[in-house]
């Protein structure tokens, strides 16, 4: 989502005539997208503005400002102790910018503007992208979900769903400028609402844009999971194979105190349910451990689900705290190395049901949109199955943007390695 907002701002600077810098110290005006949901994501902002800060001491005229989600949260924190920034704006209001730059040249004084909307989705904004292969695009802003660890609907607001038409003029102009992949975006994806259109409409629609060869969505939540979903997923051979499932804890009394409004019962039903309607397809997840209050037996359930289920991959954290939240006022903390230990533990397990899972693979064609070249060798190709499985093999003759089969042979980490298919052996 930050990548999809800051490339918004972009399309905004370049309308006023503003053009990337060659290098940092020679802008005119740096700005920093930030997110809120973890502390950690803060504290790299807080290093950076340090970094900005010296750059203006050298350099009075440049523009500095923090834009996005820590805008909205802390804003009142980097009026008192960051006096040197001179725009903060919060994810609602970047149609301001064009006119607080402006008006910067004559006023000094930080301009604000972190007022949350009901409406602003940037419908009529396209934003401005760097030749690729996957274009993100947002299709809903904001978050009625309110999970007690979660600080998004206090700095995105509610949920609003930009139109089917908007949405599919992005793509279609995304494959006009090159990308054959697009990810559709939101808080909570499958709860996209426009005019009574909802998200099987909207896949339904974006998977008929002419030369979209691939459609990824991030990130549902499961209890928005429907079967007009799943079977719209299964009718639409670029919908890719995939979802992404957060299951957050294996706990119910975890799970009612996170606000998640499911059980764990509900969450394995769905699973089993998702693997009967697309057979093959990958699930991932997000796990959080050391939520306040959790104990070892309730961190166990956690294991168990994941020992169930066995993810293909998981996104794994230790709990955060965020002033402003529920679960901060509560008083049974966890302690973090409590915290780290039971990191620990997830991350063992998921590598152990990644390599499983991959090891599965082995013997198997699978077709792979060919993404970027290996990091582990420049005479090989890296692209993804439509499980979502990172694949390694030798380029041949194939090129960037090629939907290729490739023979699965080994697995190594979390990808796997294999060949093309030559014509013969597709024979």
């Amino acid at each position: 989502m930050n990548v999809a907002d800051s490339e918004l701002v972009e399309a905004l600077l370049k309308r006023e005539s503003y053009k990337p810098a060659p290098k940092l110290e020679d802008a005119d005006a740096i700005f920093v997208n930030t997110c809120a949901i973890r502390e950690h994501a803060e504290k790299k902002v807080h290093s950076q503005l340090g970094r900005y800060r010296k750059i203006k001491l050298k350099k009075k005229d440049v523009i500095i400002g923090v834009l996005g989600c820590m805008a909205q949260s802390l804003k009142h924190d980097l009026l008192e102790n960051k006096p040197y920034v001179d725009i903060i704006l919060g994810p609602d209001s970047y149609r301001k910018l064009p006119t607080l730059l402006n008006r910067n040249q004559s006023d000094h004084s930080s301009q604000v503007d972190t007022t949350l909307s009901r409406f602003e989705v940037y419908d009529n904004l396209f934003p401005s992208r760097q030749v690729g292969i996957n274009a993100w695009i947002s299709i809903m802003r904001g978050c009625n979900k309110f999970c007690t660890f979660c600080i998004v609907p206090f700095t995105r607001g509610r949920e609003r769903s930009r139109s089917m038409e908007g949405i599919v003029a992005e793509a279609k102009q995304a494959v006009a400028d090159g990308f054959v992949e697009v990810t559709l975006l939101g808080q909570n994806v499958n709860s996209y609402n426009h005019n009574n259109n909802k998200f099987h409409y909207l896949l339904d629609a974006v998977a008929q844009v002419p030369g979209l060869k691939r459609i990824r969505f991030t990130s549902p939540h499961p209890q928005d999971v429907s079967a007009d979903m799943l079977d719209t997923m299964a009718r639409h051979s670029n919908i890719c194979n995939h979802i992404h499932l957060p299951l957050q804890a294996g706990n119910n009394r975890i799970l009612k105190r996170m606000n998640r409004t499911y059980t764990r019962n509900h969450y394995l039903a769905l699973v089993r349910n998702i693997r009967k309607s697309l057979p093959g397809v990958g699930i991932s997840t997000d796990i959080i451990v050391g939520f306040p209050g959790e104990t070892e037996i309730e961190f166990q359930d956690t294991l168990e689900v994941m020992n169930e289920v066995k993810f293909d991959s998981a996104f794994m954290f230790k709990y955060s705290y965020r002033r402003g939240t529920k679960a901060a006022e509560y008083e049974d903390q966890i302690d973090e190395n409590e915290k780290q230990n039971r990191l620990g533990k997830v991350i063992e397990l998921q590598k152990y049901h990644t390599l499983e899972r991959n090891q599965a693979f082995i013997g198997r064609e699978e077709t792979v949109l060919v993404e970027k070249v290996s990091k582990k060798s420049a005479n090989q190709w890296a692209g993804r199955t439509g499980s979502n499985k990172w694949v390694i093999f030798n380029k041949e003759d194939a090129q960037i943007r090629d939907m290729v089969k490739v023979k699965i042979t080994k697995t190594e980490g979390i990808s796997l390695q294999g060949h093309l298919v030559s014509q013969a052996e597709a024979a």
